[in-house]
């Protein structure tokens, strides 16, 4: 154990997942064939929500997710510090502002009292939408945020990157999937490989509205469509009704994620599983993402705080325990210290959890030994630290 490396996360790609790229790349079809539509339907029947769009990436995901919305230059929209850049990278790509708002400080999610000051603190129509994101796989409340949003006239974008399985329990006592799009406008996930569904790169867009589900359509491939061609028309026909982007998945690809989503459910349980056994080897020791009650946290992550974090990173990288830092505030990132936007915001309670999280190996294929590993060396740190 002393010389095998174990990661922060790492893909699970079965016999299974080799054989459909196989079958895949022998068909007709590489780039847009019929797997990514049957993805698309397979995965929006897990989530529950009406449409969902394949892209390349969680980032084009995004993009054409804000300019679905009706995000223009000049706009602005909120979104938390924690979080990878590209949750507020989305807003810049088209011209529009970003403003962070700070989180709560056990969920490590968007605060919604934070944010209703923001918005409060602003003139109406200040904001156009609100961008939460469901950390570390927890889910953000949509049903609290889908109101404040209501109140002010603002959409909402959820980045669910994480969260592929995670649900929570509203005041109706009903499960509410991440990214089933009862609470939010729309819905981004991510397939880079480590996370719960691993294509190598791409994502997903879920959605109920069928506005917004023909503009993903269309901004995912150029802009361009054929569903006003005629009788009189050759089928050569198309139109290029906007300008939008090559965003599109490959087939091959797709075949993976519909073998990789077939096991996420198990997946999901089993994250829980080495989430609960750290948790049980932690609790009063060490601090780490707490749990609302009727919430499922889909584990992408499992994040403790600890005082002497670079210690401790340095210690576990040494034993080849890769734990990784989830995520450098974006506001303190160079690009957006130049830009200067909300600077008077207090985001302390971000900055604090930063100078504390490490996150610890967390996937499925994560043995008991390897757990106990991870477990006994970050005991043993503190033991010879005290």
């Amino acid at each position: 154990m002393e010389n095998k490396i174990i990661p922060y996360g790492r893909q699970d790609i079965t016999d299974e997942d080799v054989r459909v790229v196989i079958e895949t790349l022998k068909s007709d079809f590489l780039t847009q064939g019929p797997k990514i539509k049957e993805f698309e339907e397979k995965f929006a029947k897990s989530v529950n929500s009406k449409y969902a769009v394949a892209v390349n990436n969680a980032t084009a995901g995004l993009h054409i997710g804000v300019m679905a919305l009706g995000l223009q230059e000049g706009d602005r929209v909120i979104t938390t510090p924690i979080t990878f850049a590209a949750s507020a990278n989305c807003a810049r790509f088209v011209g529009a502002e970003v403003w962070f708002a700070d989180i709560d400080r056990d969920t490590y999610l968007l605060s919604l009292e934070k944010t209703k000051e923001l918005i409060e603190s602003k003139p109406k129509g200040f904001f156009k939408g609100i961008i939460p994101v469901d950390f570390a796989g927890l889910p953000v409340d949509l049903e609290a945020f889908r109101k404040l949003a209501d109140e002010h006239g603002l959409w909402i974008l959820e980045d669910a990157c994480h969260a592929p399985g995670g649900y929570f329990m509203d005041s109706k006592n009903q499960k509410q999937f991440c990214g089933n799009g009862v609470y939010a406008d729309a819905a981004v996930f991510s397939f880079h490989p480590v996370k719960h569904i691993a294509c190598g790169e791409g994502g997903m867009v879920t959605t109920n509205s069928d506005e917004v589900y023909k503009k993903l359509l269309l901004l995912r491939s150029h802009g361009i469509t054929k569903d006003n061609m005629s009788e009189n028309q050759g089928g050569w026909f198309y139109e290029m009704q906007t300008l939008g982007y090559n965003y599109r998945i490959t087939d091959f690809q797709a075949a993976l994620g519909i073998s990789q989503l077939a096991r996420n459910e198990k997946g999901v349980e089993k994250r829980n599983e080495i989430a609960q056994k750290y948790k049980k080897a932690f609790e009063g020791k060490i601090t780490f993402q707490s749990l609302p009650d009727k919430f499922l946290n889909a584990h992408h992550l499992f994040v403790i705080e600890v005082e002497d974090r670079k210690g401790l990173y340095d210690y576990l990288h040494q034993n080849k325990i890769y734990a990784q830092i989830h995520y450098i505030p974006v506001h303190q990132l160079p690009y957006y210290r130049e830009i200067g936007y909300n600077n008077d915001t207090d985001l302390s309670k971000a900055e604090d959890y930063y100078s504390k999280c490490i996150s610890l190996p967390m996937y499925p294929t994560l043995t008991a030994e390897e757990q106990e590993f991870v477990i006994d060396k970050i005991n043993l740190f503190y033991s010879n630290n005290l």
